[in-house]
């Protein structure tokens, strides 16, 4: 069998010789080109089996994906990027984009997305990829341009092309609504009403009359006969926040909606057909409650069809700029644009956020309402991040919190590793030694987690000389 070609394009040196390098390794034949112009003469005068595009190619990756995927319907394109926004995905989506992988990236990785994409095409060669409707490419809200942001973006975007159910699920104030929200802007149903309910601390008439409906007396108090919020999202979407806390007896209620598309008001004995997309949430683990026995594995499954997972702010803190630039724009006076003193954004740089982005949100609220002339001081913010410098942002109070939101293996990792590099003062030698792992290796988890620190000075080869010395 021959070898897969795969076309690279970037116009970042480093990167073209080492995807060259890692991927030739790997049983690929490889041709690298630098600009857009140079990856669709290529294209147009030889057969490729992929391609591997930079997004920011003076701005041409898009388009070179989006001309490609013209001449070749099936061919896997796979979008490099160090940036990402929700409109990019959708952009890119619209262009037939089969996938997106953040920078720095690892040979593997690459390797691994490419082997799936080619065994996909070799068993359905002959398959057109289904484009996703035209929308309105509205700000959505979703704010951030780290690796697990650039993830969501992929994964509304593709929800939005389908019309299926979703379960959302991430802590508490890491925007599950917005998620919902963004995926019914872009998806067909756009046009039609989102409507929203919290399934937490309402009692099952109640929750069951306000999706439902009820009949004039079907309890007291129901004086006249009334749609529910179903009706209401005729044609659109419902969005159903703090799903763990719906009862057993909603569950029932809903899991037959799901399966049947039809609704019986409260009292009612007649049921009416809807059409309505439900999109789920849960700031609680749905898949451990159904193991547990305090959630129906009948409806887990009907609800996470299409899954996203939203990351907390602390596993994405590269992201904490960005966000607080968007809220002081949003809450400041134009006229006269606030800024942050240095002390306070090395506080909220140190802080853990664990009430996530909503929580960030309304520090920021409180600090512009106490800020003097445009001016944050870190007495403006709340004791909890004021303090948080002053307590080391790797003391003894973190080190007792690195398991107490049981967080992933990865998120612990990232979090211990974080706390080694600060012990040794950001050291990647000295780190190294601690963990026994080689330097490379302690470079490479650097790398994939984006951490950030003041680090020690040392004597390492210059990236062009070293892939130089390994290409030749």
């Amino acid at each position: 069998m021959r070898a897969p070609h795969i076309l690279v394009a970037d116009d970042d040196r480093s990167i073209r010789l080492m995807l060259e390098t890692g991927l030739s390794l790997n049983g690929f034949r490889v041709t690298c080109v630098r600009t857009g112009r140079e990856a669709l003469d290529a294209a147009a005068s030889e057969a490729f089996d992929a391609v591997l595009t930079d997004v920011d190619m003076g701005g041409t990756g898009l388009d070179v994906a989006g001309e490609l995927r013209a001449a070749n319907p099936t061919m896997p394109i796979v979008l490099m990027t160090a940036q990402g926004s929700l409109d990019a995905a959708i952009e890119a989506v619209s262009r037939g984009v089969s996938d997106f992988i953040s920078k720095p990236f690892e040979i593997a990785e690459v390797v691994s997305r490419l082997r799936r994409f080619l065994s996909v095409r070799r068993e359905a060669a002959a398959r057109q990829e289904e484009q996703p409707p035209e929308c309105d490419l509205a700000p959505a809200g979703l704010i951030g341009r780290s690796a697990p942001m650039v993830l969501v973006y992929k994964l509304t975007a593709q929800a939005a092309r389908i019309d299926a159910t979703v379960l959302i699920t991430g802590e508490s104030g890491t925007g599950k609504e917005l998620a919902a929200r963004s995926i019914h802007d872009y998806s067909a149903r756009a046009a039609r009403p989102f409507v929203s309910v919290n399934c937490s601390g309402v009692t099952d008439t109640l929750l069951e009359s306000e999706l439902f409906g009820h009949t004039r007396g079907a309890f007291t108090g129901a004086v006249v006969e009334r749609g529910g919020l179903f009706e209401a999202a005729e044609g659109g979407t419902l969005f159903l926040d703090e799903l763990a806390s719906a009862s057993a007896a909603f569950q029932a209620s809903l899991l037959r909606v799901l399966q049947s598309g039809e609704v019986r008001r409260v009292g009612a004995t007649q049921t009416r057909h809807v059409n309505v997309r439900v999109i789920g949430a849960s700031n609680a683990p749905l898949r451990q409650l159904v193991e547990a026995g305090n959630f129906r594995a009948d409806l887990y499954y009907r609800l996470s069809v299409f899954g996203i997972d939203l990351p907390p702010l602390r596993a994405r803190m590269e992201d904490l700029p960005l966000l607080t630039a968007h809220f002081l724009q949003r809450f400041g006076d134009h006229r006269n644009p606030p800024h942050l003193s240095r002390e306070a954004a090395e506080a909220m740089a140190a802080y853990s956020y664990p009430g996530n982005v909503r929580e960030l949100e309304n520090a920021l609220r409180r600090a512009l309402a106490l800020s003097s002339n445009g001016l944050i001081t870190l007495d403006c913010f709340p004791p909890e991040i004021a303090n948080a410098q002053s307590r080391g942002e790797f003391g003894v109070e973190t080190a007792h919190r690195l398991i107490a939101d049981r967080p992933c293996m990865g998120e612990l990792q990232r979090r211990y590793l974080e706390l080694i590099l600060a012990e040794t003062g950001w050291n990647r030698r000295k780190a190294a030694a601690v963990l026994n792992l080689d330097r490379r290796t302690i470079q490479r988890l650097i790398a994939r987690y984006r951490l950030r620190g003041a680090f020690t000075p040392e004597a390492e080869p210059d990236l062009d000389q070293a892939q130089e010395a390994l290409a030749g």
